[in-house]
């Protein structure tokens, strides 16, 4: 297909995922409580903004798997737009899994398994939705938390050494986190529906060929799905607490999150802006909101951040900066207290 029509197709595909925020965003206050909020929020729900939102982010998959097959560079470049995309179809899917995607709660459950769920071999989204809300939000940093259990197995504990913590932040790159990545999509494929989620992830691969030949199904989806994607999704899992030095605290929801989460780039819009576009899309950068009000859509988290006082941990890099998120994690992982109260598992 000429490069003209690709760049053309991934225009469009971009202008339809914009309907969904704009309709949205209609009215939408700069500053207010979760109440007023979630009033506007239902007035606004509806269930064909979020599917033409969910089929702009897969026609533009398809035009990076077009021009994948026009060289060396644009495949590269497909390997970071399509794991980008990978990425916002799980946060999308996140929002199905607290029912705010969609109106209704079979649009829910439907969007999120065709566009998201089924292609990329993710978990049931039940299994999703249990492990999620039940499991993880009420206890979000504590020894329930499986996603801390997740933080745990990579190496992140503690008194970690400072090589097994710099693998731990890019564990999913690592041999054995490639290795956690198949047997989790070899888990996902079995059980109840194997077969239609085997012949989905199937279908997948036959249409990035067709699109593209092997440099997309390389490029486009291989090194995306195993590589890159888990990689953002461990870095977004990595900024969402202070998973090992929580301010415990009691109060409102809202004072309760404040103590166990944090709020990247608060400071730096520039920077704001390319993560909520890439790695903490969906508001992902604002996780501290949505632990607050997880009933809350993506679009109303700014102006409830605004409403809000901040969190205790407020950092301006991952990796680099004055105060980054990974220096932290490292020195509570090594505090005298930390070592004391929670000796390592071997």
């Amino acid at each position: 297909m000429p490069l003209s029509l690709c760049l053309a197709l991934l225009t469009g595909g971009a202008a339809l995922r914009q309907i969904d925020r704009i309709h949205f965003a209609r009215h939408r206050p700069q500053a207010a409580n979760a109440a007023r909020l979630i009033a506007l929020q239902r007035a606004r729900a509806n269930d064909l903004t979020p599917l033409l939102l969910l089929a702009g982010q897969w026609i533009q998959i398809t035009c990076w798997w077009m021009l994948a097959a026009h060289g060396p560079l644009l495949a590269a470049l497909a390997a970071a737009a399509v794991a980008v995309h990978f990425r916002h179809l799980q946060e999308i899917s996140h929002a199905a899994v607290h029912g705010v995607l969609a109106r209704t709660a079979r649009a829910n459950q439907l969007l999120a398994e065709v566009f998201a769920h089924r292609p990329l071999a993710l978990a049931p989204l039940p299994i999703r939705r249990s492990r999620h809300v039940r499991d993880h939000h009420p206890n979000a940093t504590g020894d329930r938390d499986p996603n801390l259990a997740e933080l745990r197995q990579a190496g992140l504990q503690p008194g970690v050494t400072g090589p097994v913590f710099a693998a731990a932040v890019i564990y999913p790159l690592t041999p054995r986190g490639i290795r956690t990545t198949i047997a989790g999509l070899a888990a996902n494929l079995r059980g109840p529906g194997a077969w239609h989620r085997t012949a989905a992830l199937a279908a997948l691969c036959a249409a990035a060929y067709a699109a593209g030949g092997w440099p997309a199904l390389l490029c486009g989806l291989l090194i995306p799905r195993l590589l890159l994607y888990p990689q953002l999704a461990w870095m977004s899992l990595l900024v969402e607490h202070t998973w090992f030095d929580a301010d415990l605290r009691t109060g409102t929801p809202a004072q309760v999150e404040a103590g166990r989460c944090l709020r990247l780039y608060p400071h730096n819009r520039a920077l704001a802006v390319l993560a909520s576009t890439t790695w903490l899309p969906y508001g992902d950068l604002r996780h501290y909101a949505h632990s607050a009000h997880p009933g809350l859509r993506w679009n109303y988290l700014p102006a409830l951040e605004n409403h809000l006082a901040p969190p205790h941990f407020t950092p301006d890099g991952l990796l680099i900066g004055t105060t980054t998120v990974t220096r932290r994690h490292h020195q509570a992982l090594n505090a005298p207290t930390a070592q004391a109260t929670h000796p390592v598992t071997v």
